[in-house]
Formats: structure tokens, C-alpha cells, sequence
């Protein structure tokens, strides 16, 4: 299918239906998108189709078009449409849709047909939330692509399977198969591509969960370098978007907010709603942490995700809205909708997110220490002290056992304090060298 003849049949079926591009565009698009796209400059993904046929009163199969319908094998057809069905935010449906295509595919004869439908199960696991399932897909991708020995093409698995673990909270394995495909990168020095690009900026961000900001920030300028040359627009904006996050843990905020806004331009020229709207979630989330935050802009921010996640996100996606709206209404004096927000997020998250669940918990730990519960901020900064420490965030980790310290001393516990101080040094690498191991160890 011609982007150009998609572009002729939006354009005739939005001018059939009296409305303007502006109209069409609606609260996920931008007019200048539409007009791209009906010049043919653009390509839809799955969910912006069937946004469209939705705002135009058709369906997909009248934007597609006949020709296209008719140049497609049956299968071809079927995975694209279990396709849509994902980007449109029905991950369950789409996973039903894959396995039962997978099953009529016989693997030895139609190889890349079967591993397209592997492909959207691995993808379909992970948006549901059932992580550990996707590993073992996502592996099994991997593998393959390494027999195909073409390693460009496998960067997009690597950069999945990094993603997985670090919901997981393995953040070493994670950057351990994201360095060790860098470095193969540059073994073979590849001419910079999207997946590589996306592979260091994935990169930067696992270094900066774990801590390690000079390695984040050194490997930021290089993509960025690398993003600058090639013609890939949204490749430069995952970079923008990473190297905000290094910019942020290191304080310098003003220029996290800088590079977010740049990539922020570059996903409102594009299609990716579900991308844009994660987007918003991580600026209002930088928005937050100045001294004086503008509280009405991070909360407008996260209306329009939360708007645009309920039709295209996953739980995963609407857990990050829930959490930062939490952390917006603890900072505008509201702890008792802070908890809502946060229990809400971690009621989405499950069991396995553990790294994110960690990090909710904080928040509700201090909405929690803002109602004046001190028993329940202290259980909620222990669990998340521990999940972080386990998931080798021993930056974020240490900061958690600091505040817990700082909750016992103003409640009267000097020795669970030092304890917990103790704690949050063995995260940084401090270990004590003076008193026998255990001797401060808190009452009962």
C-alpha cells in the first residue's frame, strides 16, 4: 500500500464526512500530521488507522483499501490486523489473535511468518505484564536472529529483553546484554541505524536506574552524536528523551527539561500516541522536582496521557500516569488523593514490576508520612528500600533507607535510624570496618 493513495482516501473520506483537518486531528493529533499524511509524508501506524476510521465513521478496511487487501496473503493480512488490535490497546486480544495465527503457521516452511507471529506474542506478553513469559520469547527471537547472523535486525529483541528485565528488577543482566551488544556494535562498526541508536539510549537509561550518572551521561552525548547522523527523527527524540532522565539524576533539571521539550516537538510531529503520551508522564515528573513546581501544568500534562492510555496504553503505562499524578497531588497538599493514585498504580503493576513498584511505593510512603501515619511510611519505605537494593538501584535504594532513617529519628528511634543510615551506605559500598557486624543492629 502507497502512503500517498492512504493520504487520498483520508483526505476524500474527511471531506465527505464536512470535517477539517484540525477536526479529524482531534485530541491525539496534530492538524499538520493530517496534512502530511494526506500528501502522503506520513505513515500511520496500526492504531492511528483505526483512530482515523473512528473519528471518520468507517472502517479500516475503507483506508487500507481494496488493492491492499488483494496484493496480501491471508496470513500477511491476519498479522497485521492482530497488529492494530495491540497499538489499539486491547494487548489481550492481540496475544489470542497471534497464537491462534502461530498455530496454523508451520514453522520449517514459513519461517518469517512464524517468527512474526513469535514477535507479537513476545510483544503481547509484555504489554499484559506477564514479563517473565516474554523473556522466553523474546530469547527465543534473539537466538534466531543470531543463526540469521544479521545483528542489526536483532537489536530491536535486545533492546525488548533489556526493557523486561529492567521491569523485572535485574537491572545488572539487563545492562550486561545491552553493553555486550554495543560493544558488538562497534566491533563490527556499523554505520550509526535506529536500533543502535535505540539500544544506547535504552542504555542510558539502565545506567541511570542503576546509578552509575557518569557512564549514563558519557554514553548520552554519543547518541545523541550518533542520532544527529541519521535522517530518523524519532531516534533523535528516545535519545533526547534518555539523556533528559541522565540530565535529571544528576540535578541539573532546567536542562532535563530542555532536551525532554525538544523530544517532546519531535513525537507530537510523529504518530506513536501511547510514546507521546509516556512522554508527558516523564516531563511532568521533571516538572515536579523544582522548588517551585508548576503543579498545573504536570497535572494538565498527565490528563491528556491518562486520556490517551486508556485507549492505547497498558497497565504498565497507566501505572507511570497513576504514579506521577500521585506525586502531583502530594506536592499540591493532597495526601489522601496521593494514596489513591499510588495504591491505584500499584494495583496495576502487580508482583512483577518490581523496579516501578519500588518507586510508587516511595510515594505513597510519603503521602503516607504526610497523613501522619508513621507505621505505614515505614513499612512502605522498607519494601521499597528492599526491592530497589534487590534490583541493584543502589543509588535509589540508599536514598529510600536515608528517608526511612529520617522517619525514625523524628519518631523517636535513634537506633533504628543509625541502622537504617547503615543500610543506605552498604548501598553506596560503604561497609563498616570498626564495630563486629551486627552490633547495631535495631531492637525489637
Amino acid at each position: 500500500m502507497k502512503d500517498k493513495d492512504l493520504g487520498v482516501r483520508v483526505a476524500r473520506l474527511r471531506r465527505a464526512a464536512g470535517l477539517s483537518q484540525a477536526e479529524l486531528a482531534g485530541p491525539k493529533l496534530s492538524p499538520s500530521y493530517i496534512s502530511l499524511l494526506e500528501a502522503g509524508k506520513r505513515t500511520p501506524s496500526g492504531d492511528v488507522v483505526q483512530y482515523l476510521a473512528d473519528r471518520l465513521g468507517c472502517e479500516v478496511t475503507d483506508l487500507l483499501g481494496a488493492e491492499a487487501r488483494a496484493g496480501a496473503g491471508e496470513i500477511d493480512l491476519e498479522l497485521k490486523y492482530a497488529e492494530m488490535t495491540a497499538l489499539n490497546g486491547r494487548p489481550e486480544a492481540a496475544l489470542a489473535d497471534y497464537e491462534r495465527i502461530q498455530a496454523t503457521i508451520d514453522r520449517d516452511e514459513q519461517p518469517a511468518l512464524w517468527l512474526a507471529a513469535e514477535t507479537g506474542i513476545a510483544q503481547s506478553l509484555e504489554r499484559v505484564g506477564r514479563l517473565e513469559e516474554a523473556v522466553v520469547r523474546y530469547e527465543v527471537l534473539r537466538t534466531a536472529s543470531e543463526r540469521s547472523r544479521d545483528f542489526v535486525a536483532g537489536l530491536p529483541v535486545t533492546v525488548a529483553l533489556c526493557r523486561c528485565y529492567r521491569e523485572l528488577g535485574d537491572l545488572s543482566h539487563a545492562v550486561t546484554i545491552a553493553e555486550d551488544a554495543v560493544a558488538e556494535v562497534e566491533r563490527l562498526n556499523l554505520a550509526p541505524t535506529r536500533p543502535g541508536i535505540e539500544l544506547l539510549s535504552t542504555l542510558v537509561g539502565l545506567h541511570c536506574e542503576r546509578g552509575d550518572l557518569h557512564r549514563a551521561s558519557y554514553l548520552a552525548a554519543r547518541a545523541i552524536e550518533k542520532a544527529d547522523q541519521v535522517s530518523d527523527r524519532k531516534a533523535l527524540g528516545a535519545v533526547l528523551w534518555n539523556a533528559s532522565v541522565a540530565m535529571h539524576r544528576n540535578g541539573r533539571t532546567a536542562d532535563a527539561v530542555e532536551l525532554i521539550e525538544r523530544a517532546l516537538a519531535i513525537y507530537s510531529e510523529g504518530d506513536d500516541i501511547r510514546a507521546l503520551a509516556r512522554l508527558r508522564n516523564a516531563y511532568a515528573a521533571v516538572l515536579l522536582e523544582f522548588d517551585e513546581p508548576d503543579i498545573t501544568l504536570a497535572e494538565g500534562l498527565l490528563r491528556q496521557s491518562a486520556n490517551a492510555l486508556s485507549d492505547v496504553g497498558s497497565d504498565v503505562d497507566r501505572a507511570y500516569c497513576e504514579t506521577a499524578m500521585a506525586r502531583v497531588k502530594l506536592r499540591s497538599g493532597d495526601p489522601e488523593a496521593a494514596v489513591r493514585h499510588a495504591e491505584g498504580a500499584l494495583g496495576l503493576l502487580g508482583p512483577l514490576h518490581r523496579l516501578q513498584s519500588a518507586r510508587t511505593l516511595l510515594v505513597l510512603a510519603a503521602a503516607r508520612l504526610s497523613q501522619g501515619d508513621h507505621a505505614a511510611a515505614r513499612e512502605a519505605y522498607e519494601r521499597s528500600a528492599l526491592m530497589l537494593e534487590a534490583s541493584a538501584a543502589g543509588r535509589q535504594a540508599a536514598a529510600a533507607w536515608a528517608e526511612l532513617a529520617e522517619i525514625m529519628e523524628a519518631t523517636g528511634q535513634p537506633e533504628r535510624a543509625i541502622w537504617a543510615y547503615r543500610q543506605g551506605m552498604r548501598c553506596l559500598g560503604q561497609q563498616g570496618r570498626i564495630l563486629p557486624a551486627g552490633s547495631l543492629l535495631p531492637r525489637a
